[in-house]
């Protein structure tokens, strides 16, 4: 039933049940839905309906849904559960979801939250919330299963089983000796194919890829993109087990990364979604397009400059806007590379030489193959073989000039610890039009006397 409906569909039949008080219907319709979509009809549903909406809802799926919604939406639920509700659903949360939520309250109020707690699932989040910010230690969960080294297949699979339910994850067993340090790791599949009597420590894989707690979450998302794991252990000095930090939780931090980048990238700032105010939305772009601004009255100041030749060559106008417009579209794509290819590599001196000579052979057979076409068209347009020359030659200069400016310039702020993004697309278009327009006037002036 529940999946020929619409969202609208969903909403105004759960009103209804909600209503007429039918909890048993209500319940039935509950448990064919995925967490996101409990999520978005709590979202969705006019705010008079919420309350309600949630007591009717079990521990478990306010658990459960709680993890799918926004900050401010996650506050919401709690307030309206009531504390007890909260608590238990608290106890349930994934730690390093909690403590991120706990953050953005009131010490006050954190401090009640936290005391009504079950101790130990308090400790843990509290353990969590101590790390830096953007830290492996600060997402990872203390709810995987381990074993000691001497155990049998059968006693780990008897663990196992009692963990499962709370375990994040059970696709990895991590292998600790008497001093909780991690020595090993046994994959659920090769537990499985052992025999019970097999011990733990003649199956498992000693080679353990692990990440330090301070390791910072990009740093942790790299290496599970490059072992193609669905979890690593996250340990502190003397390799002592502590948490670990699962898939789901790394494709956060990558889509979180991706949209600040693209913030910046796109010189707009913090976060402006489609429910910001006008007037916030200003003020947030206003810095980088003043800064543009100034920096653009420079083109204008080459344009005054060259103002002879320009009187002298009126075609020259022509081709002007595609010039500049050229050159900074090859410099914002090979920004977007550099800063692609920065997330994802290790950049040493190798590394950097290899990608600027690649980018500059890319610049240069770019750069040819566009100032041959745009000759052909300025000299048979025109009829002037030199106004073709100069229009082309420019281009393949300045192609060349605003690959290179796209790649070193990322390249330079990652070596001096700024982040690449904020050499924004528009920075790097307002330079290339800058240096596009001085290579284009200078080589024309050069050849007024022909044109």
């Amino acid at each position: 039933m529940v999946q020929n409906m619409t969202y609208d569909e969903l909403i105004l039949r759960i009103i209804i049940l909600l209503r007429d008080g039918k909890i048993k219907e209500f319940r039935n319709m509950i448990d064919e839905l995925q967490p996101y979509d409990m999520a978005f009809l709590f979202k969705e549903m006019p705010e008079k309906h919420r309350a309600r909406y949630l007591s009717y809802m079990t521990v478990d799926d306010i658990t459960d849904m709680i993890g799918e919604l926004e900050r401010e939406f996650q506050l919401a639920v709690l307030h309206k559960v009531g504390k007890t509700k909260a608590t238990l659903a608290m106890n349930k949360m994934d730690n390093d979801d909690l403590a991120a939520l706990l953050e953005e309250m009131d010490e006050e109020l954190k401090e009640q939250l936290l005391s009504s707690m079950e101790a130990e699932e308090s400790k843990a989040v509290q353990l969590l919330m101590n790390y830096p910010q953007e830290s492996a230690g600060r997402m990872m969960t203390n709810r995987f299963v381990w074993i000691p080294q001497h155990y049998t297949v059968k006693d780990a699979v008897v663990k196992l089983k009692s963990f499962a339910e709370i375990a994040e994850s059970i696709n990895y067993l991590y292998v600790i000796n008497d001093s909780k340090q991690l020595v090993g790791v046994l994959s659920y599949r090769d537990l499985i194919l052992g025999e019970p009597e097999d011990k733990v420590q003649d199956l498992m894989f000693t080679r353990v890829i692990s990440a330090g707690v301070l390791q910072d979450q990009e740093e942790v998302a790299r290496l599970i993109q490059r072992y193609d794991f669905l979890a690593i252990p996250i340990v502190e000095e003397n390799h002592v087990l502590v948490g670990i930090v699962t898939v789901d939780d790394i494709i956060d931090v990558v889509i979180k990364e991706a949209d600040e980048d693209y913030e910046k990238f796109a010189a707009s700032g913090k976060a402006i979604t489609f429910d910001t105010k006008a007037y916030v939305a200003a003020y947030r772009r206003l810095p980088w397009l003043i800064l543009l601004l100034f920096i653009g009255l420079i083109s204008g100041s080459i344009l005054n400059y060259f103002e002879d030749t320009l009187q002298k060559v009126v075609a020259l106008a022509f081709f002007m806007p595609m010039i500049a417009g050229t050159t900074g579209n090859t410099g914002t794509q090979s920004l977007a590379v550099v800063i692609r290819g920065l997330a994802k590599e290790e950049m040493n001196k190798k590394t950097i030489f290899k990608l600027i000579f690649r980018e500059l052979r890319t610049g240069i057979y770019i750069g040819i193959v566009c100032a041959i076409a745009i000759t052909i068209v300025a000299t048979v347009w025109q009829k002037d073989l030199t106004l073709g020359f100069v229009v082309g030659s420019s281009l393949l200069a300045t192609l060349i000039i605003g690959t290179m400016a796209g790649t070193i310039v990322p390249i330079i702020l990652h070596k001096l610890n700024i982040d690449p993004a904020i050499a924004s697309g528009p920075l790097i278009t307002t330079l290339n039009d800058i240096l596009s327009l001085l290579i284009y006037f200078g080589i024309a002036t050069a050849f007024l006397h022909a044109l």
